[in-house]
């Protein structure tokens, strides 16, 4: 993925790059919605919001693969940066690809080679919070405090590797954070959020630091140096502000799966604290519950009974 006016060197592998990006995005658009319509034509249920986020997701990569972005070459970088490794992963992962192909795929050996993918345990530590944010931000780092960004302003092979790093890295934190896939194992909320603010922050020290002094060996103008870390620095905070949203929706989905369980726990074993009427008894009125305010009259019915009855003749309910 390599934009022309980002890259210095020829213009033929930036091109290339970028066609063949676009046309891959596009075709995986396709493919998704081949998989869903398949489950819809069967009679299962698949929400078409994950259908239009997917689609956006690839519009949005093909788009900045091929496409004019505004403002000088360091702005149009980091608004590509942006997009590739931060929108577009949370796009994708919101649509729940692995989902979707588990649920379309027929059973057989490519179903049994994903399931036993996703529950391997090299994918499990990959999905591990902290390692997928260390190999997402800690390669922004590497990127922008380093001479790699120089270095590949004049190798188009080299801006096509870093940019499907930036890609790759970006899905792997996205769903590591998120966790709306069938994984390995799903980590506690408190390990993401942490991941997330601690991720988060490092992007927006890197943003500053970007802000002050442009990556070493380039030389920018500062205008377009000073735009292209505030595009970097205000677009972060707005996916993280995406990001911490889903994680919010799981916690309160999941509070609530476990308060509509212990509810129904305790009207199972208190049907009258639940508000559910108590079944007639063999003479068809409704026994009170014990315990409950409603035996009280009953009660004092009887204490006034007995008062009534003359010394030496005990009373008996029903007599």
């Amino acid at each position: 993925m390599i934009l022309a006016h980002v890259h210095s060197g020829p213009d033929t592998g930036a091109g290339l790059a970028g066609l063949v990006t676009a046309a891959a995005a596009l075709l995986a658009a396709v493919v998704y919605g081949a998989a869903a319509s398949r489950l819809r034509r069967r009679g299962d249920a698949w929400p078409r919001r994950r259908d239009a986020s997917f689609a956006a997701g690839s519009g949005s990569l093909a788009w900045v693969a091929v496409g004019s972005l505004p403002g000088g070459a360091f702005t149009a970088h980091m608004a590509q940066h942006l997009i590739v490794g931060m929108a577009a992963p949370l796009l994708f992962v919101l649509a729940r690809p692995l989902t979707l192909a588990l649920r379309a795929l027929a059973p057989g050996t490519a179903r049994r080679l994903l399931v036993a993918l996703a529950h391997s345990r090299p994918a499990g530590w990959l999905v591990f919070p902290p390692l997928a944010a260390l190999l997402d931000i800690g390669g922004l780092w590497l990127l922008y405090r380093s001479g790699l960004f120089a270095a590949m302003q004049h190798h188009a092979w080299l801006h096509a590797v870093v940019h499907l790093h930036v890609l790759a890295a970006g899905l792997l934190f996205t769903f590591a954070v998120c966790q709306v896939d069938a994984v390995r194992r799903r980590w506690s909320l408190t390990v993401r959020g942490m991941t997330l603010l601690a991720a988060g922050a490092a992007h927006a020290v890197l943003a500053k630091a970007l802000y002050a002094a442009g990556p070493p060996g380039t030389e920018v103008a500062a205008a377009d140096l000073h735009t292209g870390a505030q595009v970097m620095y205000y677009g972060g905070d707005l996916v993280e502000v995406g990001l911490a949203v889903v994680l919010a929706a799981s916690w309160y989905r999941t509070t609530g799966r476990v308060r509509a369980v212990r509810d129904r726990a305790r009207a199972r074993r208190r049907p009258w604290a639940a508000g559910v009427p108590a079944a007639p008894d063999a003479r068809g009125g409704i026994p009170a519950p014990v315990g409950t305010a409603c035996a009280a009259p009953a009660r004092r019915e009887s204490l006034a009974g007995q008062a009534r009855q003359p010394e030496g003749v005990r009373w008996r309910p029903g007599r």
